[in-house]
């Protein structure tokens, strides 16, 4: 394995991590907490930096296929839900915050999609 292929599989990795703590903590907890915005906000980042990654190892993106367009889509969700749970802990109401846990597990299973699916195509290679 290369390093960056290890440096890739690391930070996708870490991504899993601190998105599923974030996502599930907050589920658990039934209260969105400043903790819990900040685990979204770096599984965002580690997802972002091993995306490129892996993006350096094979360049060129087929814009087209089902890896590309459902991780397109998870790592937009991902990125609104972030923006969307700082803005209702800044801002947001008691009620907001206790009702914030119904869209996450949903982002989280559809980011997942193109997690597994990496993991099994880097797998069958």
């Amino acid at each position: 394995m290369s390093p960056m292929l290890q440096t890739a599989t690391v930070l996708i990795t870490l991504a899993l991590v601190f998105y599923t703590a974030g996502v599930w903590a907050e589920r658990i907890s039934r209260y969105l907490r400043p903790w819990h915005v900040v685990a979204f906000w770096m599984g965002l980042a580690f997802d972002a930096a091993g995306t490129y990654a892996m993006d350096l190892l094979e360049p060129g993106v087929e814009w087209l296929s089902v890896h590309t367009i459902t991780g397109q889509i998870a790592i937009w969700l991902m990125f609104g839900h972030a923006v969307w749970a700082t803005r209702v802990v800044r801002k947001g109401t008691e009620e907001s915050r206790t009702r914030f846990h119904r869209f996450s597990v949903t982002v989280w299973v559809i980011w997942l999609v193109p997690y597994i699916g990496g993991m099994i195509a880097g797998m069958t290679q």
